[in-house]
């Protein structure tokens, strides 16, 4: 299995289609890892080069408890292949460090997709009362260091969300979401610090300069959903799009239509 040796961690990487083509670097939410992309790849494969990897902390990435920059091992990763340039698709945490990304390196980015993200430095969004109370029971099963409690809440939360039952969707897509995460687990107690980017992506939205996609689920959390709304709103070349009947992981949920609006994308803006 491929790993990367970068400062304090040894990143667990895949690397797929041919290398000539435009490159497309995946980053994975913070309750999955890059399995979350294996729907997506097989149709981005045939022109496109599809790099994912196991950010730290999560998959199977080893890591130790030391300062780092999600961005920078995302250039390494990058050097590593060969890779100038790529279009970054980031789900949750994975956008945030996409836009990080996209405005420290912007000679190497050519497009962002944003799944579900909010930007680094974007103001609080008040939350529901459900959704405090939800975040209030993680809060509790991460002080009793209950790891395997903590994974399947956030799964939960974020997979399902407070507004609706899981007992009402897909058995298979609610069993996928909870093996995405319950590897995870394994990864609680470790303590790497991510530096923070700086200035904030909120901050300097508009020096964005490449195109960007800003999509949601139509049931995915308050903060998210404010956040797509501000993204869309804050340049001129910036998209929208919410994905009907899912929360936080559309392209796990509903990976057809993820896939046709991603493509779509990509073919208009020619990456």
């Amino acid at each position: 299995m491929p790993h990367l040796s970068v400062p304090g961690a040894e990143l667990y990487y895949e690397a797929e289609g041919p290398a000539s083509a435009p490159a497309v670097l995946l980053i994975h939410a913070g309750i999955a890892s890059l399995r979350m992309w294996d729907p997506l790849v097989p149709a981005l494969v045939d022109d496109h080069y599809v790099v994912r990897f196991d950010t730290r902390g999560f998959g199977q990435t080893r890591t130790d408890d030391v300062k780092f920059s999600d961005r920078t091992d995302a250039l390494d990763l990058l050097d590593h292949l060969g890779v100038e340039k790529a279009c970054v698709v980031g789900a949750s945490r994975g956008g945030r460090i996409a836009l990080d990304l996209a405005l420290e390196a912007p000679e190497r980015i050519t497009g962002v997709v944003t799944v579900g993200s909010t930007p680094s430095g974007l103001p609080d969004v008040e939350l529901t009362d459900a959704e405090d109370a939800a975040f209030d029971a993680l809060d509790d099963a991460y002080e009793e260091q209950d790891w395997a409690r903590l994974v399947e809440l956030e799964t939960l939360l974020w997979a399902v969300a407070p507004t609706r039952d899981a007992a009402e969707l897909d058995p298979a897509f609610v069993e996928t979401a909870h093996a995405l995460n319950r590897p995870n687990a394994a990864h609680r107690a470790e303590a790497p610090v991510a530096a923070p980017a700086e200035p904030t992506a909120y901050e300097a939205i508009n020096d964005l300069q490449v195109p960007l996609l800003a999509t949601a689920g139509e049931f995915d959390l308050s903060p998210e959903l404010a956040a797509q709304a501000f993204l869309v709103s804050a340049l001129p070349r910036s998209e929208g799009y919410i994905f009907s009947d899912t929360a936080h992981l559309p392209s796990v949920e509903h990976p057809d239509e993820f896939n046709a609006v991603l493509r779509a994308w990509l073919t208009k803006h020619h990456l």
